[in-house]
C-alpha cells in the first residue's frame, strides 16, 4: 500500500497537474483575498478575518479535486493496469486507500501556504492578534474534511469509466450535489419541516457549522461518514469488474 502510495504522489509532481491545481488555486484566493474588490477582499472589508477564504475554496474544490482525481482510476482502466493490480496480493480497499490517502495530501499542500495569509491578517490587526483564531482553525479542519470528501467522491467517479473527461464531470456533479444540492432544495421552501432534515443531508451545512470554530462530533463523523460511503461504492465497483472477469 505504501508503494502505491508513494507512486500516486509521485505521479502528482512529475506532472504539471499537481502543480498546477496547487497554483491555480492559490492564485485564485490569493487574488480574491488582497487584489479583486469584492466582499472576500480582506483589505476592503477592514475586519481581520478569514472568512473568503473558507467561503471561495469550497467552490474551486468542486473542479480543481476531480481533475485530481479523475485519472486516479480512469486511467488505470484505460491503459489495463488496474487488472494487474487486481491480480496482486492487495485487496480493493488496498488499492482504494492509498489514492485516497494521495488525494488527500495534495489537497494539505494546497492549503499549507495559505498560512501565510494567516499570519498576513494577525500581523495587520489593530491590535496585532487581534483575530479568532479559533474560528480559523475549525475553518481549515472542515475544510480538510471538505477536500477529503470530494476526493472521496472523485475517486468513486474515476472508478465508473476509463474515459477522463467523463470522470471528471461525473465527479464534478457529484461533489456540487453533495455541496449544494440539499442547501438549494432547502432554499425552495416546498418540503416544509422535512427541508431542514434534507438541508443536514448536505457537506455544506456541515461545513459552515465547523467554520463557527466549534468542533461537534456530529459534524466529524458526517463527514467521515461521506468519505466511507463513496470509498465503499467504490470498492463496489472493483468487485463488479472481477465478478465480471
Amino acid at each position: 500500500m505504501y508503494a502505491l502510495y508513494k507512486k500516486e504522489i509521485a505521479s502528482f509532481f512529475s506532472s504539471l497537474m499537481g502543480y498546477l491545481t496547487i497554483v491555480v488555486f492559490l492564485i485564485l484566493t490569493g487574488l480574491s483575498l488582497w487584489v479583486f474588490h469584492s466582499n472576500f477582499n480582506i483589505l476592503d472589508f477592514g475586519y481581520a478575518n478569514m472568512d473568503g477564504l473558507f467561503m471561495i475554496s469550497p467552490f474551486l474544490y468542486l473542479f480543481l479535486i476531480p481533475a485530481i482525481t479523475m485519472r486516479m482510476l480512469a486511467e488505470e482502466r484505460r491503459t489495463g493496469t488496474i487488472e494487474l493490480l487486481l491480480t496482486k496480493p492487495l485487496s480493493e480497499m488496498g488499492i482504494i486507500w492509498p489514492k485516497f490517502l494521495a488525494g488527500v495530501t495534495l489537497v494539505f499542500f494546497s492549503l499549507l501556504p495559505t498560512l501565510v495569509y494567516y499570519i498576513t491578517v494577525y500581523l495587520l490587526s489593530d491590535p496585532v492578534g487581534n483575530i479568532d483564531s479559533g474560528s480559523i482553525i475549525g475553518s481549515y479542519i472542515g475544510l480538510i474534511l471538505l477536500g477529503a470528501s470530494f476526493v472521496a467522491v472523485g475517486l468513486f467517479a474515476s472508478s465508473l469509466s476509463n474515459n477522463l473527461i467523463v470522470a471528471f464531470i461525473v465527479a464534478a456533479l457529484l461533489c456540487a450535489t453533495c455541496y449544494i444540492g440539499f442547501e438549494s432544495i432547502y432554499n425552495m421552501n416546498i418540503l416544509g419541516r422535512a427541508g431542514l432534515w434534507i438541508r443536514s443531508l448536505g457537506i455544506s451545512e456541515h461545513y459552515v457549522s465547523l467554520s463557527r470554530g466549534v468542533i461537534d462530533t456530529r459534524d466529524v463523523v458526517y463527514f467521515f461518514s461521506v468519505i466511507v460511503l463513496f470509498l465503499l461504492l467504490t470498492r463496489a465497483v472493483l468487485q463488479s469488474r472481477k465478478w465480471q472477469k
